[in-house]
This record gives structure tokens, sequence and C-alpha cells, in this order.
């Protein structure tokens, strides 16, 4: 009697495992929509420039991630198809080429309207906690979700290449901890490999935190990488990859090793999907205000 009780729950488990794989092959084979494909070409600015394969590539990491993840609309926000594709096609160019799972230690992502607040606790010199609600834009957790202001979403997609993506910044937290810890140092596969990271990013992390310290701009021609990278190597490491995205050219002109080592990881060069920006105007004189400024409006939290 319970050789046959454990050999229905065996054939049970067996016709479960089948019927989502079926479910999966079918995801992955069916072609995405119209509406979905005018929505990556509108809202994912590097998607117009890429080539037809790399596009098709795109696409299909699309439909994966849309299969594994759960969205939740939060403060009365209602998820849609266009929010969905958006999240999705921005989180997925960091895989290309990569042939990786699709962030596999993420389930869910809530979305919010715009920027929201969450609570935190500081304690001050004496020893006293208190309550320190933050304005964030969005936050990565270590517990399967990932929170984003979609308005910022929005926003990243519309502009052209060279604005900051919340998007990209928090789904680069979650390619970080898949090593283990968030420690600025993903999967890398070799010693060498990690050598070479470690010895690129601490020294544009040090240069970083010299420039964040005093107000520095890089060269006299505005930020490449936000001083809110010099908050944690976790961050530099998000800050960064924003930047490989938005901003090849110029991160690659200004800090050409930390280019090469983020190239060598995500497997692309974001140079190949459009021409060189025209070069812009020396911004005014003065410390500058990084986008996530601790003590400016919404911010990027911290890896929770």
């Amino acid at each position: 009697m319970e050789a046959l009780i454990l050999g229905g729950i065996a054939a049970a488990a067996a016709g479960w495992w089948g019927i989502a794989r079926w479910r999966l092959r079918r995801a992955l084979t069916t072609p995405l929509p119209g509406a979905a494909l005018e929505t990556l070409a509108a809202n994912v600015a590097q998607y117009r420039g890429m080539p037809p394969e790399l596009q098709r590539q795109l696409q299909g990491l699309v439909r994966q991630f849309l299969h594994h993840k759960t969205f939740v609309g939060c403060a009365g926000l209602a998820v849609t198809d266009e929010m969905r594709v958006t999240i999705a096609g921005q989180a997925c160019l960091l895989l290309l080429n990569r042939h990786s799972r699709v962030y596999p230690g993420l389930d869910t992502i809530l979305v919010y309207p715009d920027a929201f607040v969450a609570p935190r606790k500081e304690v001050d010199a004496a020893g006293v906690v208190h309550d320190a609600p933050r304005g964030l834009l969005g936050e990565s957790w270590g517990d399967g979700r990932v929170l984003l202001s979609w308005e910022h979403v929005r926003r990243a997609g519309h502009h052209a290449p060279g604005a900051q993506n919340v998007v990209l910044h928090e789904f680069a937290h979650q390619l970080d901890s898949e090593s283990g810890s968030n420690n600025g140092a993903p999967y890398l596969g070799s010693l060498e490999s990690y050598q070479s990271w470690s010895a690129v990013l601490s020294h544009a992390f040090e240069a970083l935190r010299h420039d964040a310290m005093f107000g520095h701009r890089e060269d006299g021609e505005g930020l490449v990488l936000d001083h809110y990278g010099a908050t944690s190597p976790a961050e530099f490491f998000a800050v960064a990859t924003e930047s490989f995205f938005e901003q090849p050219w110029a991160l690659a002109a200004r800090h050409p090793a930390l280019f090469g080592e983020l190239g060598k990881y995500y497997r692309v060069d974001p140079r190949q999907w459009g021409p060189a920006p025209a070069p812009a105007p020396a911004p005014a004189s003065g410390p500058s205000v990084p986008w996530y400024g601790v003590t400016s409006p919404p911010n990027h939290g911290q890896w929770q």
C-alpha cells in the first residue's frame, strides 16, 4: 500500500513537472505580440540600435522573464503589459550573450507609481535608534524581490541613452548577489577573472570616493559615474553597470580599464548600438549634485 501511495505521488510530481516544462516551452516558442515589440522599441532605448540577432535574443529573454516572474502593483498601481515588457526588456539587457538563467533568485517585482518611502532605522551618536524613512526610486532585496518606481523606469526608457536607469541599477544588484554575497563582485568563473576585476574596480572605486568626497567632476566634463557609486563596492558595480549601458562612449573614453572589465562580464559592446554622441558643453563650475544623493530627493536603497 505504501509503495502504491509513493508511486502515485511520484506520478503526480512527474505530471506536474511535465506540465511546467510544456508551459515553459510554449512560452519560449510563442513570439512576442506586436504590441510588446512596439513597447521594446519605444521604452528600451538600446533595443532600437541593436542588430536583428540581438533583438531576437532579447525578445527570448523577455519571454522567459515574463513567464517566470510575478509583477505586483503597489500604492494603487494597476500593472499593465507595457510595464511588464518595459521592465523585462531593460532588465534582460544585462543577460545578452551570457547564456545564464534569467535571475533565478528573483520571484517578484513590486511596482510603485512613483518614488516611494521605505522605513529605515538609524542610530545617532548617542546610540539612540530613530525612525528614518527614506524616499527611494528602487531597491533590490535578497528575498527574491525588486522594488521599482514606474515613473522612473518609464523616464529612463524614453530618454536617449545617458539617463540614469533604475532597472539596470537594481538588477545589477541581483547579478551581484549570485556570487553568494552582494559585494560588487558577481560570479566571474575563474581566479584570474576575479583578480583582474578586483584590481580595476577597486582602483576606480577609490578614485570615485575621492571625487565624491571633494565634490569633483570627472575631467570637468560632467559625471559618467554617479557619486552614489562611492557608497559601497556593491553600489559602485550597480552605478558602473548603468554607465556601461547608458553612456558607453563616455565610460570607455574616461575609464577604459573599467569599461573593459564590464565588457568581459556582460559580453556586449553597447557602443555598437548607436553613434558616438556629440561632445556635451562643459558644466557649470562647482561641486556636482549626485542624482541619488544621500540627502537629496529619492534615491536607490541599499541591498536588503
